[in-house]
């Protein structure tokens, strides 16, 4: 069996960044603060840094062939507050955002104008910035250009962020000053192995979201080495990871906190939990991938790739209990993780009115699904498994027990034909949907589909028409049902 020593350090040489990459990254970055400087200058706009941020900037634990590039431009808090005294919280973070907005029209983006910068444009998360594409001589590189408060340390630990995204350079500035060059080295390959389990990101095919980097760094943080990382992590969700030593029970009692099964406490924001996003089933899968790699060390534990179509015919006893929704993207400017969160949603309706009909009977069993798009496709897919997709006709429904002849006298009147059996009184109800697909297919699943999605087909798992599609089903059949009881 090859030693973990040895499998870390062979994987390690094909992670790690070139200098090449390295010295043409910052080359970008410089050429990018530059044109920024000349047009701040030009409409005599004040801003306190302009700095790469993120893991191809201070931080330095970025994966080869990463050509992410965050660029973080910062705004003086004090003058913005005096701009909009007076205003309401809300209203203060509105007219932010919309100002916010003008910068990036006015000043980001027409500072983009050299041939090498393609397509700027406008996104949202929970927060307006630009994306560009630039264009090298054998590679495209991704450059998001974001706007923050340069709020001080003792301020956000004080008062908590302004934005969405005022923490992220004291993130860069915590990993750069307590993280060793080996330590990051680490990230690099805790952070390869969560991709090569495709549980990572705002993307992750397993869950809703997995681990990001930043979770990553502050593993290592907190463990020391990439080994101890996976030998704790099956424990992870019984332990509390806080730079400010709380107790768990304590953290338990902060109302935010409650509902988190993980915990991994930003040392910026004693407030913010950074698993908190982080699903389960990505964990899960993570920790079935640990114990193998741990029990026959390999190196291609860490290698990424294409998630597998699913297969009917390997697949034939299971394969009637699968569907699928395929669906195309129509609207370019709403953002993936909008979509996402929506089809999240539209699942979570469809297992809830799925499951049990309104009068609490059973309808089609357990339902489970996963959620699986490829945004430069432009396609998203819900997979459903589905516990029972053909029912009978009818169903009995209880009604009350014998010995409150009143209610028993009211449901005989109200319904014909109805039956006494183990102390209740029955009635044979005729069912309202019979056939799983032919619910999918009623107006209230349907009218649910984010408007921003074309619906392009409802059927069985067999009949899936795209690859995205197949590869959904294969996501939901082997990386979350195996593991949604653990």
């Amino acid at each position: 069996m090859t030693d973990v020593k040895t499998v870390f350090a062979e994987v390690l040489q094909s992670i790690q960044p070139t200098q090449k990459e390295l010295i043409l990254i910052d080359s970008i970055v410089q050429k990018l603060i530059k044109s920024l400087e000349k047009r701040a200058k030009e409409l005599n706009l004040n801003y306190t840094t302009i700095e790469p941020q993120g893991s191809t900037g201070i931080k330095q634990t970025q994966l080869r062939n990463d050509f992410d590039i965050d660029l973080f431009i910062g705004l003086d808090f004090d003058s913005w507050k005096q701009k909009f005294k007076g205003l309401s919280k809300n209203r203060f973070k509105n007219s932010t955002k919309k100002e916010f907005r003008r910068l990036c029209y006015e000043w980001i983006i027409k500072s983009l104008n050299l041939k090498e910068f393609e397509s700027p444009s406008l996104l949202y998360a929970e927060h307006p910035y630009v994306s560009v594409n630039y264009i090298g001589s054998s590679h495209k590189y991704k450059v998001d250009i974001v706007l923050y408060f340069d709020l001080s340390l003792e301020f956000i630990r004080k008062n908590g962020p302004i934005t969405a995204v005022d923490r992220t350079p004291h993130h860069s500035r915590f990993i750069k000053e307590n993280l060793s060059k080996k330590q990051k080295n680490d990230v690099r390959l805790l952070k390869q192995f969560f991709k090569a389990c495709h549980s990572y990101g705002d993307k992750s095919p397993v869950g809703r979201a997995g681990f990001i980097g930043y979770s990553a760094e502050l593993l290592l943080y907190h463990f020391g080495d990439v080994y101890d990382v996976l030998q704790n992590f099956k424990n992870l969700p019984n332990n509390t990871l806080d730079y400010f030593e709380r107790e768990k029970s304590k953290l338990m009692k902060i109302s935010h906190f409650r509902d988190d099964w993980l915990l991994l406490i930003d040392p910026i924001d004693k407030n913010r939990n950074v698993a908190s996003a982080i699903s389960k089933r990505a964990f899960n899968y993570c920790n079935y991938k640990i114990n193998q790699f741990l029990n026959n060390p390999n190196k291609d534990y860490f290698k990424i790739k294409d998630i597998p179509e699913f297969q009917p015919e390997i697949s034939r006893d299971i394969s009637s209990n699968l569907f699928i929704m395929e669906f195309t993207k129509i609207k370019p400017d709403i953002h993936y993780t909008v979509i996402r969160d929506k089809l999240y949603s539209l699942g979570d309706y469809i297992v809830s009115h799925g499951e049990t009909a309104f009068d609490h009977s059973p309808r089609f069993g357990n339902i489970i699904y996963e959620v699986y798009f490829e945004p430069k496709s432009n396609e998203y897919n819900l997979a459903l498994f589905c516990e029972h997709p053909i029912l009978d006709k009818y169903y009995e429904r209880r009604g009350p027990p014998l010995k409150m002849e009143k209610d028993v006298q009211k449901f005989q009147k109200k319904h014909k034909n109805t039956f006494t059996r183990d102390g209740f009184v029955w009635i044979k109800t005729k069912r309202t949907y019979q056939n799983f697909i032919n619910f999918l297919y009623t107006d209230k699943i349907v009218r649910r589909i984010p408007e921003s999605l074309e619906l392009k087909n409802i059927s069985g798992a067999i009949k899936a028409m795209t690859s995205s599609g197949r590869k959904a089903v294969f996501v939901l059949e082997h990386m979350v049902l195996p593991f949604r009881d653990i």
